[in-house]
């Protein structure tokens, strides 16, 4: 079953033009990423993020792990790229942490859920428990030098595009969109078996890549409805 879920979502993130998607080896388990940052009042704007992605066996029970494969300065972001967010932390509330299973992995969110909440979290870091302290302090106290090393590592990141690379727009990326939701109604239909309760669904249409701010809470029980139908 997971593989299958993952081909869906592959597909269908394939066609985005915010992020770039490539089966390492060939395996559906270990995705090469590459979030491009569209935002233009990011201070990431520009950067082209090459990361890796990893899923388990039993998705989307589990959640992936995701690691950055190129420098990014975050307060969020452990210097081995490696992300502290909590959609990529197991199900279930975490008393200690004080995280609700609200925010944490459940089987109803997506690899797109996951990459855009990433996105989200560049731009709205949480400064008050870092993965990176040193660029907490520097995120507070210093922003200027914050700025001018986070555009150091835009530029740097700029090395990895492909040569036939071109920068879209929000534009562009909304027409973009609009095409895929198109057609994806004739591209699920033809996954196959309808019993699958995870088959994968659309896009989500209502996302406003203005802010990055990822799938919301409430519609978490819908997005299972989805599913199961």
């Amino acid at each position: 079953m997971a593989e299958r879920i993952l081909m869906n979502e592959f597909r269908a993130l394939s066609k985005e033009k915010w992020v770039n998607v490539e089966l390492h080896n060939d395996d559906i388990f270990k995705w090469d990423v590459a979030l491009v940052v569209l935002n233009e009042d990011s201070l990431y704007y520009g950067g082209y993020f090459k990361a890796t992605m990893t899923f388990p066996s039993n998705y989307p029970y589990s959640p992936p792990q995701f690691r950055f494969l190129v420098p990014i300065y975050h307060p969020n972001i452990y210097p081995d790229g490696k992300l502290c967010i909590s959609i990529l932390h197991p199900p279930g509330e975490d008393v200690m942490s004080g995280e609700s299973a609200a925010e944490r992995w459940s089987p109803a969110q997506r690899v797109e859920s996951v990459l855009i909440s990433i996105l989200s979290l560049l731009d709205d870091a949480e400064v008050s428990s870092p993965a990176n302290v040193d660029a907490a302090v520097i995120y507070r106290n210093d922003p200027d030098r914050f700025r001018s090393i986070v555009k150091g590592n835009v530029e740097e990141s700029k090395a990895h595009r492909p040569v036939d690379f071109e920068m879209p727009t929000l534009i562009q990326d909304a027409s973009s969109r609009e095409i895929v939701e198109k057609e994806d109604e004739d591209f699920w239909a033809e996954s196959g078996d309808d019993s699958d309760p995870f088959g994968g669904s659309d896009s989500d249409s209502d996302m406003d890549m203005d802010h990055f701010t990822g799938s919301d809470d409430d519609d978490d029980d819908d997005e299972m409805d989805d599913r199961i139908l």
